[in-house]
């Protein structure tokens, strides 16, 4: 455990790399969210880092001993480390629609000639999907968002996937989340009866821990996890694990492929040689590469969440909201701690200023905290209904009073 929390320490002892750039590094209340630089990776992750870039390997090596380790923390038969999750959603979208097939993979994203719909929920659409589109695919939608229309209280269904079905369709595309509806084994059985993949986007799904193995266990084919989030990797990280087929398929369509056939050969359990008459140009996951630094990292960091390493900081994050909702005693706003529904997951304080008496309204207020010194950034989720929400999992404890003390000039 005093791993986790040494990274912390480092960073606050030392002059900010920041300030060279003139930026002034900001209070981070909103948690590990991409657009403010994903989560705290433990020292032992930055010293795997460091470690990893003083040495050379191949890469498909590297990722070929990456997927024995996630096949075993996902219980699935192989993995690939991707440079993020929507990266490992496109990947995995390219290794549907093409699998060893080197005309297709060249052709991609243009997939003139075979099947490149693929199923999704009208629910789950949402701006990430476009690294599924980025592969080629078409999406056709199923079902409808009812309740949020106000015309009905039903979600999606089993069988409007099932009636959506035609020979363009290439597989089924599922967004996890503890209430999405139907059931992902229900969306499973109905691709099962039609030889379809399912690929599911977990991106931010976890914790609980259970997940790693839990989604994959559904039968789908494909999950897509985030490794810069609750994992604590490297920012720019992300987990594809599955079927090994189309984990083959991804791999190549992922690794510099500047090499004679004759001489290329890929680890087994990672990619299969059998399958392809030569080898193909870079494909369209190129972009999505990974350094080996950064997947030696993500593989340590899988290592500490899996092993609950992280669940001792839970009370320290607790103590650090009750320090400033108690700060905040005389505010003209109503603080409280969100108790979180699963026992790996962190509180959070909910803030819901007094607009009327502060004579601003919660955005303005949002607005302020990031425009002033330091620049706070909290969670502006809840905005639409009044609340600010502040996340404990990347606030410094050296910050906390500072934090408090800004919360209260502006809530005062």
């Amino acid at each position: 455990m005093q791993l986790v929390g040494v990274a912390v320490k480092f960073v606050n002892q030392t002059m900010s790399i920041y300030q060279d750039f003139g930026l002034e590094p900001i209070i981070n209340a909103s948690g590990a969210v991409t657009r403010l630089g994903g989560s705290p990776m433990p020292a032992a992750v930055l010293d795997a880092f460091r470690d990893a870039a003083a040495e050379w390997v191949p890469l498909e090596q590297m990722q070929a001993a990456a997927s024995r380790k996630i096949a075993h923390h996902t219980g699935t038969e192989a993995g690939l480390v991707a440079a993020g999750a929507a990266a490992a959603l496109t990947l995995g979208t390219a290794a549907i629609l093409a699998g060893h097939d080197l005309r297709r993979i060249e052709s991609l994203p243009h997939c003139d000639g075979f099947p490149n719909q693929f199923l999704i929920a009208r629910e789950q659409r949402s701006g990430y999907d476009h690294a599924i589109r980025a592969a080629g695919a078409r999406f056709v939608e199923v079902g409808f968002n009812e309740i949020v229309a106000g015309a009905g209280g039903r979600r999606t269904e089993p069988w409007e996937y099932e009636a959506a079905v035609t020979e363009q369709t290439a597989g089924i595309v599922y967004v996890f989340a503890p209430d999405s509806k139907p059931d992902l084994a229900a969306v499973v059985e109905v691709a099962r009866r039609h030889n379809l993949p399912v690929l599911v986007d977990a991106a931010g799904e976890l914790p609980p821990r259970s997940n790693l193995k839990d989604i994959a266990a559904t039968g789908a084919d494909l999950v897509a996890f985030s490794g810069g989030k609750s994992i604590r990797g490297p920012q720019s990280t992300g987990i594809l694990c599955g079927r090994k087929a189309l984990i083959s398929s991804a791999a190549i369509q992922m690794l510099d492929m500047d090499d004679h056939f004759e001489l290329w050969d890929p680890p087994a359990n990672l990619i299969d040689r059998s399958q392809l008459k030569g080898i193909p140009r870079h494909g369209i996951g190129r972009g999505s590469k990974v350094s080996k630094e950064s997947i030696v990292a993500l593989l340590t960091a899988l290592e500490l969440f899996a092993s609950g390493a992280y669940d001792a900081d839970l009370p320290r994050y607790h103590s650090n909201l009750t320090t400033i909702q108690d700060a905040l005693a005389d505010a003209k706003a109503d603080c409280r701690i969100l108790t979180p529904a699963h026992k790996e997951m962190w509180p959070l304080l909910e803030i819901r200023p007094d607009c009327s008496a502060l004579g601003r309204s919660a955005l303005e207020i949002c607005r302020s905290l990031r425009t002033g010194s330091p620049p706070i950034y909290v969670s502006h989720g809840r905005l639409h209904a009044g609340a600010l929400i502040i996340n404990p999992t990347c606030i410094h404890d050296e910050s906390i009073s500072r934090l408090a003390e800004r919360l209260k000039a502006e809530l005062c």
